[in-house]
């Protein structure tokens, strides 16, 4: 019998993290929710959430290591997936009432309030996926669950062919902003798979069928 991919969901205390360990085990993961550092080093896939505000998410990730086990995995070819703040502060800095917080850099660009005249961004919402991408296949046309006033506008990384070129695929509430980045062994999405239904648990299927 082939092994389940092991795939830990990193926890530094940043919000209820319980339905993503639900929604792993339901897209065929061995999953384990802890902030050990070793086993979050050595799992086949590590899964970043990110609730709340981007400097105390920043924050709460150095003081727990995320930052040093994100850079390690990434320098390794080890798959990491950040979801919503967990995807923000990929990026080099966040701006939130005017203060400007460093971000984990994996990504050059700056996360801002979205122009949009209701805020939060809270609910269903359709995305355009990018080309190559292997978390939405089979899931193109779906809605995900978004939550949240913050995201990053636009993609300042270019990428020289034969390099393998990122998979941005975008959505729009109010402005156009990145809903999930496909990066080599880097992925993230805005919204939550783990509360988008059977679309999320299929997109999460794929990405833990990706560490096989």
């Amino acid at each position: 019998m082939t092994r389940a991919p092991r795939v830990v969901v990193f926890d530094y205390e940043s919000g209820n993290v319980h339905s993503a360990v639900k929604a792993l085990a339901a897209a065929g993961a061995d999953v384990e929710l802890t902030g050990d550092r070793k086993a979050a080093q050595e799992a086949d896939g590590l899964f970043v959430p990110g609730v709340g505000a981007f400097a105390a998410v920043a924050a709460a990730l150095r003081a727990h290591g995320g930052d040093e086990i994100i850079g390690r995995r990434l320098a390794g070819g080890r798959a990491v997936l950040g979801v919503c703040v967990g995807m923000q502060v990929l990026f080099e800095h966040g701006v939130e009432r005017g203060s400007d917080t460093v971000g984990l850099g994996e990504w050059p660009g700056t996360v801002t309030e979205l122009n949009a005249p209701v805020l939060p961004h809270m609910g269903w919402n359709t995305v355009e996926s990018g080309e190559g991408s292997v978390l939405f296949r089979g899931v193109e046309g779906e809605r995900f669950y978004f939550v949240h006033s913050f995201a990053a506008t636009s993609w300042d990384l270019d990428v020289i062919a034969p390099f393998h070129q990122p998979a941005l695929t975008w959505a729009t509430h109010g402005e156009r902003f990145l809903a999930a980045v496909e990066n080599g062994p880097l992925s993230a999405t805005q919204f939550h798979p783990e509360k988008s239904g059977e679309a999320g648990i299929h997109l999460l299927r794929n990405w833990v069928e990706s560490l096989a």
